[in-house]
């Protein structure tokens, strides 16, 4: 089990942003969102998908597509805080958003490490999601305890159990220091500018940290607003003393599983409660938000106000088209088979201690791989990618009609796609690497090895580094057998799937299969399929290190391998540099009338309650419990819809529990990963719901744009959270704690 927390980061060397959606297990993994088109058994095998992305571009590295008539919108509604849309809200709600509604809508929210959450009581009490508590739930069970599967709920104050290692950060204030950062930056070389900027950007954040050294409770940090058009210092309050109050059972809290991840109509209970405590005493913040007594209705404005993980709306078309031709299908194909071998693993021996403690990472990687099949399809989607090429030609017509705005960004564009073309022309090497960074959880141990020896033998490191890196090295450690066995699969069966068929590589390559005879025999006979046996062999001349066959294999892509991917890295940087450049130029034309790409910093998105069109029918704004039910019902004994025994007890209605009461509905607020536990609230700052999801309708798009046709957020009624509390997990005490907010709230606006 120590070994898998040791496992660090899966990715690989080239740059992709994604969004998040609750993922330690990942460095914030990313999150977010499926077309729909595109289903778990509509999306092709992985073969398929690369070979397709490559034809369907006929003779030119990268496809093309027609216009398609776009919107000012298209470029989103997450809206930031410091730029606050109060007049597009008052003309497009018909209410009236002052200075105070954003700050207390804004110092009410809290950020989670890889989610969102709020305040709901005056005694520090806190919601966010089931998928965000997982792992704090499973840190907090005991001996014996299996509090993940049971659930929990604290019957007293002092039953609230301490999250170890855990906090939330309030949004406590914000400065602007656009012009401290980038009046340094402009008067460095063209050169150096990327050092003048992470220099500045942490002289800034340091002199700022200093100035509220003295509170003990404050952290800061400078985000980059519209690709480094605007920077902002936020200044939080962090809080590390976090309860765990109550969670439902995953069963309840992940209701449907991955079948109905990021799908509608849906029945999730996707609820989890903290409580804040300072001094040991509960927190009590001057503001929060109090739930509605009455929930919505369809056609309601509602507002979510959260910290959505990353977008890439601002990016050119031409790295839009690589991503969906290139990038996004070796990751798409990495990570179903890295599922693959965790499945495999987990379903051999379901009881042991490290496959149970996978869980939750299976749980993020299935989430991740929905993620990735959805952004292939919306990235090679001819109406989407359409409304893309539109929205850039009317940038860029703007840009060209100035003089000053065209010489100085038109050339930024150009080169922007000329790396595309360029990193296209590179082809899969710069994604053969992807999870092998020393203990990555990942990749087989045997072959991390391998190829940070392989790095050595060929010089990759400066001398003075050798030190390091071999300890690095002889640091990589023992995976379960069985588990570095389906790991080896994985890599294996992952090469074909990337590598041209008729490249010659596997003639190149020490290449011995994908099955398990093949596999195995591969771990024999190399002396690093062990940290002991490894140090051993480590121990002799370099000169003797070729002659391993997981050395000799990465040896067998030849010069490629290393030159590729550090050019590869090269275009990279060069290519962060750009977007910078090219985040002015989208201020320079549109300023604060369209948000910045998501940062994982808070924003404020608009939305009305609303059902769409699908699968040749309508769905629902809202679902109910009697839906739930019927769910289960209809599925048997599926697992992934059978209901807790207290549930069950409850389906005649002889329990209290009114099965007509809305459980999930869905808005046509913005939504991605990290967005996640968000609170959505009314007008009056009421809560009516808890984000926990997209639809597939908008899990792919939305990363690139906003199209909410059918693209819904999906969320928690707060009707169906106090019935259940009520009625199924008798949760008294804090379903009094939250009636009594409401009612307090509602003295002080008389």
């Amino acid at each position: 089990m120590d070994e898998v927390h040791h496992r660090t980061s899966a990715c690989g060397n080239e740059r992709m942003r994604v969004p998040m959606k609750n993922l330690r297990i990942w460095t914030l993994l990313l999150t977010a969102i499926l077309l729909s088109s595109c289903t778990t058994q509509e999306i092709v095998i992985e073969k398929e998908i690369i070979k397709t992305g490559k034809e369907g571009s006929g003779s030119e590295l990268l496809t093309t597509f027609e216009p398609v008539e776009s919107s000012i919108l298209d470029n989103g509604r997450m809206w930031t805080f410091e730029y606050a849309p109060r007049e597009y809200f008052e003309e497009t709600y018909n209410f009236e958003a002052t200075d105070a509604w954003f700050e207390r809508a804004r110092l009410s929210s809290v950020r989670l490490p890889n989610c969102s959450g709020s305040f709901i009581s005056p005694d520090g009490l806190v919601m966010t999601n089931h998928h965000c508590a997982r792992e704090m739930v499973s840190a907090v069970s005991q001996e014996g305890e299996d509090l993940l599967v049971d659930g929990f709920y604290a019957e007293t104050m002092e039953d609230e159990r301490p999250i170890p290692d855990y906090y939330l950060d309030q949004l406590v204030e914000i400065r602007d220091v656009t012009d401290e950062i980038l009046d340094v930056v402009d008067a460095a070389p063209a050169e150096e500018q990327a050092a003048v900027r992470e220099q500045k950007i942490s002289e800034v954040q340091q002199a700022l940290t200093a100035e509220f050294e003295a509170d003990g409770d404050k952290s800061v940090q400078v985000v980059s607003l519209f690709n480094g058009g605007r920077y902002s210092a936020y200044i939080f309050r962090r809080f590390t003393d976090v309860r765990m109050v109550m969670a439902p059972e995953l069963q309840i809290g992940y209701y449907g599983g991955d079948a109905d991840n990021f799908t509608y109509p849906r029945y999730n209970l996707d609820m989890s409660f903290y409580r804040v405590y300072v001094d040991g005493q509960p927190y009590q913040p001057e503001h929060f938000f109090p739930f509605s007594s009455e929930g919505v209705e369809e056609g309601d404005a509602v507002f979510m106000i959260g910290n959505p993980g990353s977008t890439t709306r601002l990016n050119t078309v031409a790295q839009l088209t690589y991503y969906g031709q290139y990038a996004l299908p070796y990751r798409l194909s990495f990570f179903r088979n890295l599922i693959r071998a965790l499945d495999a693993y987990t379903a051999a021996d379901p009881e042991n201690p490290m496959a149970m403690d996978l869980r939750n990472t299976v749980f993020s990687l299935k989430n991740t791989e929905k993620l990735y099949g959805g952004q292939v399809h919306a990235h090679r989607d001819p109406y989407l990618m359409g409304r893309k090429v539109d929205n850039e030609m009317k940038f860029v017509s703007k840009l060209k009609a100035s003089p000053d705005l065209r010489d100085t960004y038109m050339p930024v564009l150009e080169r922007i796609e000329a790396i595309q073309m360029e990193k296209a022309k590179l082809g899969p090497f710069g994604a053969l690497t992807i999870g092998l960074q020393p203990n990555s959880f990942a990749s087989p141990s045997m072959l991390q090895r391998g190829y940070l020896a392989t790095q050595m033998l060929a010089g990759i490191f400066p001398a003075e580094f050798e030190e390091q890196i071999m300890g690095q090295l002889l640091g990589i450690m023992d995976d379960d057998p069985i588990l570095e066995r389906e790991l080896l699969k994985s890599h294996m069966q992952f090469l074909t799937d990337v590598l041209p068929e008729n490249g010659g590589y596997f003639e190149d390559v020490n290449w011995f299969g994908t099955d398990d005879m093949a596999v195995g025999m591969f771990q024999e006979m190399s002396a690093l399929s062990s940290q002991e046996s490894a140090a051993e062999f480590f121990a002799q001349d370099k000169s003797e290190w070729g002659s391993d066959p997981a050395v000799q294999y990465f040896q067998g892509f030849g010069d490629r391998l290393f030159e590729d991917s550090a050019r590869l890295s090269e275009l990279s940087d060069e290519e962060d540099e750009l977007e910078t450049r090219l985040g002015r130029a989208w201020f320079a034309v549109y300023g604060t009338t369209i948000p910045p790409d998501a940062t994982f910093s808070l924003r404020i998105q608009d939305g009305v309650v609303a059902g769409y069109e699908y699968n040749g029918t309508l769905a629902p704004a809202y679902t109910t419990f009697y839906g739930m039910f019927d769910r289960a019902n209809s599925h048997h004994s599926d697992p992934q819809w059978e209901l807790p025994q207290r549930w069950l007890d409850l389906e005649d209605g002889t329990g209290g529990l009114d099965l007509g009461t809305p459980v999930n509905f869905v808005s046509t607020n913005d939504i991605i990963g990290g967005i996640s536990g968000s609170p959505v609230v009314n007008i009056d700052l009421e809560i009516v719901g808890l984000a926990f999801d997209s639809n597939k309708e908008g899990m792919g798009s939305s990363t690139l744009i906003l199209d909410d046709r059918s693209a819904r957020s999906v969320n928690v009624d707060v009707r169906g959270m106090i019935e259940s509390l009520r009625h199924v997990y008798k949760a008294d005490r804090i379903v009094a704690e939250i009636e009594a907010a409401g009612q307090d709230m509602a003295g002080q606006d008389e």
